[in-house]
């Protein structure tokens, strides 16, 4: 990857994406410590005990530790695009039928997908203050009245939105896609005070007498994370090669190739929508702590939202493995390959062209996606129950989440640098 990187540097055209990426990234950042006015940022200390923080930090990219105005960071986007892919299953028809226009059909998607951004930023924006008003127990907004909540919604649906145009200029305009790019550099920004955390707590505080048990688990831990990144990597960038033949071409009996189906087609999506579907009712239930709270229905519904209980732990993996197998065949169409491959005169030996194609397709899918969800479901897990049964830093336990993070947004980077470096040598080599 360094080599790639080195690479990249030395051309012009890609030198620009970089850097013009890590500019992006350096305004988000810079915006990331500006605290919004009127809030007591003293107070969001009580509310982190909840667990809350570290969890919406991780989805919003890292901007609701100090309250910043980008505090919702790019989950009101990423659920907006849950809910309009979901409506793209024939629930909407106008939808559906947008999603087959091609290029013209996904601009009015993503205009719809911005409308409800705004409102989902403004009322999540207000339910994460309003809540954390009530947690903090010593005032989070020093004037709560509505026009101060209305005032702090407005500020900070606007920087959801400024953050969303930020990340899709990344897109466009830099390398990699620009919302996971941000919430990457949220989490790559965390890691120093995420390990110095781990250090205070199990060496810098801890006793003469166990200092040196404290060391081994921090060793150890290291060890972990080392071992389940390379793991990580491995199974992100593994494939089935499914062969492809086709009959159009002037060669004697055709000509093969194969098409390469990713073992975790879906990739980061999956623990990113489960992340956004598990704060979203987390943020709604904040809002009637004080009226609702210590009534049985109010503590299920906590107990099942919230990652510090292993009920929760299981409904946030049973979420990434759902969520694993809907956009394995959101990414991989099997009714459109199957179209494709016809328009193209290709086939897949042994298997006929059409509903046979679509059957056979939606089978590899299927299982491909089965060790995919599994994958991504342990990684997310058993960080957060060796959080919950040992008592370790809640960075511990998301750190799963994070690393999936990390490890599928450093790869797909890598490989957009990869393919922009082999085109250039295509276009070089035409152009001789």
């Amino acid at each position: 990857m360094l080599g790639t990187l080195r690479n990249a540097l030395k051309v012009k055209e890609i030198r620009k994406k970089i850097f013009f990426t890590l500019l992006v990234l350096a305004v988000y950042r810079l915006g990331a410590q500006i605290t919004v006015p009127g809030i007591n940022v003293s107070a969001l200390e009580k509310v982190s005990s909840s667990g809350l923080i570290p969890l919406l930090d991780t989805v919003s990219g890292g901007g609701l530790s100090n309250y910043s105005i980008f505090s919702m960071g790019v989950s009101p986007y990423i659920t907006a695009q849950i809910v309009i892919q979901l409506l793209q299953m024939d629930i909407v028809p106008k939808f559906v039928e947008w999603s087959k226009q091609g290029e013209v059909g996904r601009r009015k998607l993503n205009q719809v997908t911005r409308y409800l951004t705004i409102i989902l930023a403004f009322v999540q924006s207000i339910g994460i203050t309003a809540g954390f008003n009530v947690l903090s127990g010593m005032g989070l907004v020093n004037k709560p009245d509505v026009q101060t909540f209305v005032t702090l919604g407005i500020i900070l649906t606007g920087g959801s939105m400024l953050l969303t145009w930020m990340g899709e200029q990344i897109t466009d305009k830099g390398i990699g896609n620009g919302v996971s790019m941000i919430i990457f550099a949220g989490i790559v920004a965390r890691l120093p005070y995420s390990l110095y955390q781990i250090v205070k707590e199990r060496i810098i505080s801890s006793t003469s007498s166990d200092w040196w048990f404290n060391l081994l688990i921090v060793v150890l831990i290291v060890i972990a994370v080392l071992l389940v990144t390379q793991i990580t990597t491995f199974v992100q960038q593994a494939n089935r090669k499914v062969p492809i033949q086709y009959t159009r071409r002037a060669t004697s009996g055709g000509s093969e190739s194969y098409l390469p189906l990713k073992v975790n087609v879906a990739g980061v999506i999956p623990v990113i929508f489960a992340s956004s579907l598990v704060v979203t009712p987390s943020t709604i239930l904040m809002a009637f702590q004080g009226s609702h709270g210590g009534e049985n229905w109010f503590e299920i519904l906590k107990n099942i939202f919230s990652l510090q209980t292993t009920t929760g732990s299981i409904v946030y993996t049973v979420l990434i493995v759902l969520f694993t197998f809907f956009y394995a065949f959101v990414q991989v169409n099997p009714e459109k390959l199957s179209e494709n491959l016809q328009k193209q005169g290709a086939y897949i030996p042994g298997v006929w062209p059409g509903n046979a194609t679509v059957k056979y397709v939606s089978g590899v899918l299927l299982r491909l996606s089965t060790v995919g969800s599994i994958f991504l479901g342990l990684i997310a897990l058993l960080p957060q129950l060796a959080t919950n049964i040992f008592g370790l830093p809640q960075s511990i336990g998301l750190g799963g989440t994070s690393l999936l993070i990390v490890v599928g947004v450093a790869i797909e980077t890598n490989r957009q640098l990869e393919g922009l470096l082999m085109k250039r040598k295509y276009v070089g080599f035409i152009r001789e």
